[in-house]
């Protein structure tokens, strides 16, 4: 019988400096019920679930990856999020950069050996940068799901925000494998379109070296049916599989880290620059 290193145990506790923070339990996290963002958080779904049909997503493929908008380095591009606010978040209002650099240190507390971990959590929401550059942030922030194949349960929002989408008409998608194949792997689907596969385009199309497992934490750290939920597990693959306890190691930093203690960027930015310069140096094509 294949041995599948599945990396990091799924079932592992959290850590005690992630369970409360701001007097904030875990289960007060991702609320999307209640709370004084909710108006805006549900309006942002709303536009984003009657908007991504497969036909769009494809559009946004042609128009972002080949990654010719401009050039810039990643700290001007991390810099650049001090300007974005996501419309999608029920758990912060306050500029994206310092998320970035609360969920690095919480990664570097607990993976202190792993610096390729410490900078995927640095740089997983830079793609955000398109909402700057004219995408409505419906295209640009929140959960993604698959498109061209049935919208899951467990999408949020998912009884009402959908009404519109043709998508959800369509027999050709609206079926449990829509357009796709038993088991035909993620690296094949097609997810709704932002900055988690803008940002994994980014990194291919400058060969930076991030292993692999750091690459599946960029591209698919908003699939929340996926590595929260279980859903869509009909089209993984084994490469998927192995890689899913990674993705669900880094969400409970991306998740649990974001708190009112803001970090004091300023005196963290020289460790950081010297990972940007090790993985991702100089001026990027974006």
């Amino acid at each position: 019988m294949k041995v599948i290193n599945l990396g990091p145990d799924p079932s592992l506790v959290y850590r005690p400096h992630l369970e409360k923070e701001d007097g904030k339990d875990r289960a007060e996290y991702r609320n999307f019920e209640s709370g004084d963002l909710i108006d805006r958080v549900y309006s942002t779904y709303k536009m984003m679930h009657t908007n991504q049909t497969l036909d769009f997503v494809k559009e946004k493929h042609v128009t972002w990856t080949d990654c010719n908008h401009t050039r810039m380095t990643m700290m001007e591009s991390i810099e650049a999020l001090n300007q974005l606010v996501d419309e999608s978040d029920p758990d912060v209002d306050f500029p994206n950069s310092y998320h970035a650099f609360q969920t690095a240190e919480g990664i570097r507390q607990e993976h202190p050996d792993k610096d390729w971990f410490q900078l995927v959590g640095l740089i997983h929401d830079i793609g955000k940068i398109m909402a700057l550059w004219g995408e409505p942030q419906w295209a640009v922030v929140g959960d993604t799901f698959p498109v061209g194949c049935r919208f899951q349960s467990s999408i949020v929002f998912r009884d009402t925000t959908f009404v519109d989408n043709p998508d959800d008409k369509n027999p050709c998608y609206n079926t449990k494998y829509g357009i796709y194949k038993a088991k035909c792997g993620l690296d094949n689907v097609f997810m709704s379109w932002g900055h988690d596969e803008y940002m994994y385009r980014v990194m291919k199309f400058n060969n930076c070296p991030i292993p692999e497992e750091g690459l599946y934490m960029l591209r698919f750290h908003s699939f929340y049916p996926w590595h929260c939920h279980g859903d869509y597990m009909h089209l993984c693959n084994d490469k998927d599989l192995q890689m899913l306890p990674w993705v669900k190691e880094f969400n409970k930093f991306d998740l649990y880290t974001k708190t009112t203690h803001l970090p004091d960027v300023e005196e963290l930015k020289p460790y950081y620059q010297s990972l940007i310069d090790k993985y991702c140096p100089g001026e990027l094509c974006w």
